[in-house]
């Protein structure tokens, strides 16, 4: 079995792992991966003219736009905000990566939104969920104050107070408040690398992918759909919930709703308070924009790379499949024709179907985005989980062992229904309870094996 294969069976493994207490004595997570990234960098058959998109790209994402005022093309923070670059949310083991924290092997450093939220003068509280040793987080409401649903993202911080916003009076969300209601649920930042490849992968082979499965996940009461986009019907890929169609559309969102920076995909202002809006919309626009540049980087980078195996790391991809893990960590897909050298025809391995799954009551947030509903999640690549440090989509953990101990949940019933594509859904609340008691089933060795499997990705 190739690696992709066995990586794909390491990870239900290991979210298997951690039902019970014995088992989580019995192996243990060895943590990310230190030395070099093997990320970052432009796809390796771009030609020369490509290369240098990619690096203009990269420049601009890593950019700090710690700016209220447009100056020379740059800044237009605010008036909401969570940070005031991509890199600062997206910087491990590199830019285009995930949540930093000061335990990285590669780039050590407090959260960024700490010192974004009190930079310039400005008034803010950092709100408890954000800490030093992260990660870093955006904050949704599940409901408003009349009981309907929310789901949004309600920014960190506001541009009040600061030396550049003169007269703005715009109030930071009351946190706390909303916390002692549990009205507050979390996302972190997902890991860019390679997403050209994923964007280029055509609907009828990723219903294709779903369908040859569709067999094996019944045994498992494994369901699975895909989100879709309301006005084309097209398969949307992006984000926790996959619902964003596009690069471009993911772009300009998280540029105005982490940096509140409008551009030509969304040019309204999300927080229009009175005295805070001191610049013509939209700030970023084409041509050559800051988004446009943005999805440059992601388009064009390549995937990540993982090392070398070992005899536990191969076992342990064996295992990752056998147990069911690759049913919905899909090892192979395809892209379609390209217009950039070399990314054509590309067999890739994100270890994902891009689908969604339910995944019960202990990771439901409550949000509906698209299709997906309360517990509903895509299903997270794991190319490039071995140098990730914070896991699941509100990084409630550092530990990958307990992460996969999350997927079982059982004590949602949501009754022998039959998901939209007429799939039989399990009784339990997560479609991953199957594959993790077969998981529970492996000897702590093994075990240990898909542990050590997937931190070699």
């Amino acid at each position: 079995m190739k690696p992709w294969n066995l990586l794909a069976a390491t990870l239900c493994i290991g979210l298997v792992a951690l039902l019970s207490t014995g088992t989580l004595q019995a192996q243990h997570d060895p943590g990310p991966r230190v030395g070099t990234p093997v990320v970052g960098g432009p796809y390796p058959t771009l030609n020369a003219a490509e290369q240098a998109i990619f690096a203009n790209g990269l420049d601009q994402f890593t950019e700090v736009n710690d700016s209220v005022p447009r100056v020379n093309g740059n800044g237009g923070l605010g008036p909401g905000f969570n940070s005031n670059g991509c890199a600062s949310c997206h910087s491990q083991p590199a830019a285009l990566g995930t949540s930093p924290s000061p335990t990285s092997p590669q780039v050590p450093q407090p959260n960024p939104e700490i010192a974004a939220g009190l930079s310039t003068g400005a008034g803010n509280i950092i709100p408890s969920f954000i800490t030093p040793s992260g990660p870093v987080r955006e904050a949704r409401f599940v409901r408003y104050s009349d009981g309907s649903l929310d789901g949004g993202v309600h920014n960190l911080f506001s541009i009040a107070g600061r030396m550049d916003a003169p007269g703005c009076k715009l109030p930071q969300p009351n946190f706390a408040a909303q916390l002692l209601f549990n009205n507050v649920i979390f996302r972190i930042p997902t890991p860019l690398f390679g997403l050209g490849l994923v964007e280029n992968t055509p609907d009828a082979g990723l219903r294709a992918n779903l369908a040859s499965t569709a067999s094996a996940r019944s045994k498992l009461n494994i369901g699975g759909r895909f989100n879709t986009s309301g006005n084309t019907g097209n398969i949307t890929k992006f984000g926790w919930k996959a619902q964003n169609p596009s690069l471009e559309v993911f772009a300009g969102e998280a540029y105005n709703v982490e940096m509140g920076i409008t551009n030509d995909n969304f040019p309204e202002e999300r927080n229009a308070y009175p005295g805070c809006s001191f610049n013509g919309t939209p700030e970023d626009s084409h041509p050559n924009s800051d988004v446009d540049a943005f999805t440059d980087a992601m388009r064009l980078s390549a995937p990540p790379v993982p090392i070398a195996a070992t005899t536990s790391t191969t076992n342990g991809q064996a295992l990752f499949e056998s147990v069911g893990c690759g049913l919905c960590h899909s090892e192979n897909l395809t892209t379609a024709q390209s217009n950039f050298t070399g990314m054509s025809s590309v067999t890739y391995h994100p270890l994902s179907d891009f689908a969604l799954h339910h995944m019960g009551q202990n990771l439901a947030d409550g949000i509906n985005q698209g299709v997906a509903t309360a517990d509903e999640f895509r299903t997270a690549p794991l190319w490039g989980i071995g140098q990730r440090l914070f896991f699941l989509h509100d990084g409630r953990t550092s530990d990958l062992l307990q992460a996969i101990e999350a997927h079982a949940d059982c004590t949602g019933d949501r009754g022998h229904n039959q998901d939209r594509d007429h799939h039989q859904v399990n009784n339990c609340g997560s479609e991953a309870y199957g594959v993790i008691n077969n998981f529970n089933a492996l000897s702590p060795s093994q075990r240990q094996d898909i542990l050590n499997f997937l931190r070699s990705l």
